[in-house]
């Protein structure tokens, strides 16, 4: 059963501006050691950065209630990819602690991105 959806898009100059002038403060709040490892292997480092920003803003949406948005910090979301490539997300703190809570079995996300844009679906199910 469906409980819970987000959506989000961002462009990815966005990205490219927030790293450009916040250096790695950005970077370091926003993202973890293996989510900037994986994008840093990648020819369009920002494009990956993007999607995975894109995905965590969905994901926070999805589990949004009562229009509440700061649930936990953005490193309690960690973006990865299976043996396919395929994307999940590892959750720590409260992020781990409402999925609990809530006994959520699957998060489901999918992402994608061009040059410009990238764009991020995640459905919570029970």
């Amino acid at each position: 059963m469906i409980v819970g959806s987000g959506i989000d898009i961002i462009e990815v100059e966005r990205i490219k501006a927030a790293k450009d002038k916040w250096q790695g403060r950005f970077l370091k709040k926003v993202f973890t050691e293996t989510e900037l490892a994986y994008a840093n292997n990648k020819k369009s480092a920002a494009e990956h950065l993007a999607a995975r920003f894109a995905i965590k803003e969905a994901l926070v949406k999805a589990f949004s209630e009562n229009g509440k948005k700061h649930l936990g910090n953005w490193k309690d979301i960690e973006v990865v990819n299976d043996k396919s490539g395929r994307p999940y997300v590892n959750l720590y703190g409260n992020f781990k602690k409402i999925k609990g809570k809530r006994k959520l079995k699957n998060i489901i996300i999918t992402t994608s991105h061009t040059h410009k844009y990238a764009v991020a679906s995640v459905i919570l199910t029970k």
